[in-house]
């Protein structure tokens, strides 16, 4: 087990999304197996920080600044990722061109989690996230987890599915082990 906790990142700007009640059970997953852990909602990035933060005006926005820092201090990362029009959210890309490159995740590691309405999971999204992931030579989990075919925004009835309930126990477990 890791001392360092595992950083969830839920991978949407969107309030009360489902893909933050993932991310608050994976939390419940990785407590139940004693390992530390903390999330990260990209609700919480400024509203102005594509304007205020990138580029010419990187480190001049000490908001960001302060999400960027929990983001570097992790070693292990957890991605809750919602299919938006069959890849991932464009605010998680452009969070990732907001961090230092190319330290910020080389040689670190991460799970990767997708929601979905459609049948893939998220899969497409999923494979280009990895490949972005790649570059930045992050280690990516194999083992990655496909929440398809989510016609409800509740959890309770997401997780009925017991299938999904021992994917993710399966991958927090091999994330911890990684």
């Amino acid at each position: 087990m890791s001392q360092d906790p595992i950083l969830i990142i839920i991978s949407t700007n969107r309030i009360n999304s489902l893909s933050a009640a993932v991310g608050e059970y994976y939390a419940e997953l990785l407590s139940d197996n004693n390992q530390p852990n903390q999330t990260l909602s990209l609700t919480s990035l400024p509203s102005d920080f594509t304007a205020t933060a990138l580029y010419e005006n990187q480190g001049k926005n000490a908001a960001f600044n302060q999400l960027k820092q929990v983001v570097e201090q992790a070693t292990k990362y957890v991605f809750i990722v919602p299919e938006y029009n069959g890849a991932f959210p464009g605010i998680l890309k452009t969070f990732i061109d907001g961090l230092d490159f190319p330290g910020t995740f080389r040689h670190k590691k991460c799970a990767l989690v997708g929601v979905s309405q459609g049948p893939g999971g998220g899969l497409m999204g999923l494979s280009h996230l990895t490949d972005i992931l790649h570059y930045l030579k992050m280690h990516v989990l194999p083992e990655k987890v496909y929440l398809r075919n989510i016609t409800d925004s509740r959890l309770d009835t997401v997780l009925a599915n017991t299938k999904y309930q021992q994917w993710l126990q399966s991958q927090a477990e091999g994330l911890i082990a990684y």
